[in-house]
């Protein structure tokens, strides 16, 4: 059973294939993290314990939330998607915070590892989990959710599949509710790191190194930069083609990067410990 499912093939790239395949192989959650952790926090080392891997999503969320506005009281009532859960990092501490949060990732090996981490860290209760099959498709209703969430996942999509899942975000939540979601933008530095993530992704195909190679955290972290978008290509590709709108929108950056956006009723602001190539969009989703 667990070679069938570890056998499916799936559509992410080469190392979260791989990630995904030893996900599967009956480990541990501590060793399932010190192999895998990487791939979901490039922050982390070889030796962190579920627990202390967990800790530094709950530090996350609880910096984002409050710098997005969003204290206790008012996530208490709330569903939150999740694009991007990984193996659950984060996921624990949404579940502690909110009513309901349902976890969205394009591997279902990671999904049920992500399940087994919100067990032991955080409220099963409260979690729900739906698989991207196709990478861009969210299999939710329109409307079902307050908050879409999504950190350091879009910028290691293709380009359309990244387009593709901001605009689910858009259609799956609320009038009135929120998206949150997190991108990488061009940077000087981007004139080595394109290059070389094309170079890393050929090598990932090569059947004799290709495994080898994509277990190995410095090559991933150069295949895995797969797109870069910039704010007004994103609002501009919602704008286009969904039928609900954004209000009160806004683009944060970091202090060490200028960030301009041509779209009209648009803030830019600075946001502090924000990656240089980082940015998020933060807005109200209107009904069409």
């Amino acid at each position: 059973m667990m070679n069938q499912r570890g056998a499916k093939k799936r559509a992410q790239f080469v190392p979260w294939r791989s990630a995904g395949n030893r996900t599967e192989t009956g480990g541990s959650a501590d060793e399932i993290v010190r192999s895998t952790g990487w791939v979901f926090n490039n922050e982390t080392g070889s030796e962190l314990t579920l627990e202390e891997f967990v800790a530094t999503g709950d530090k996350e969320v609880t910096r984002y939330m409050h710098q997005f506005g969003f204290d206790a009281d008012r996530l208490a009532p709330l569903t939150l998607l999740e694009i991007g859960s990984g193996i659950g990092r984060m996921t624990a501490s949404f579940t502690e915070q909110c009513a309901n949060v349902i976890a969205a990732d394009v591997d279902a090996a990671f999904l049920e590892r992500c399940r087994e981490t919100v067990g032991k860290h955080g409220r099963a209760d409260r979690l729900t989990t739906t698989h991207v099959q196709d990478g861009s498709t969210l299999a939710l209703a329109n409307d079902s959710v307050d908050i879409a969430f999504s950190y350091i996942t879009l910028q290691h999509c293709q380009r359309n599949d990244a387009l593709g899942l901001s605009r689910e975000a858009v259609r799956v939540t609320r009038s009135g509710g929120t998206v949150l979601l997190n991108y990488r933008s061009w940077v000087i530095s981007d004139v080595f790191l394109i290059p070389a993530g094309i170079l890393v992704r050929l090598l990932w195909r090569m059947p004799a190194i290709g495994k080898r190679i994509s277990a190995t955290r410095w090559a991933t972290r150069f295949g895995w930069q797969a797109n870069r978008l910039s704010p007004d290509e994103v609002l501009q590709d919602i704008i286009d083609h969904s039928q609900k709108s954004l209000t009160d929108i806004t683009v944060y950056h970091s202090p060490f990067q200028v960030r301009h956006v041509s779209h009209s009723n648009v803030q830019v602001k600075v946001l502090k410990r924000v990656n240089r190539s980082h940015w998020w969009l933060v807005a109200t989703v209107r009904g069409a």
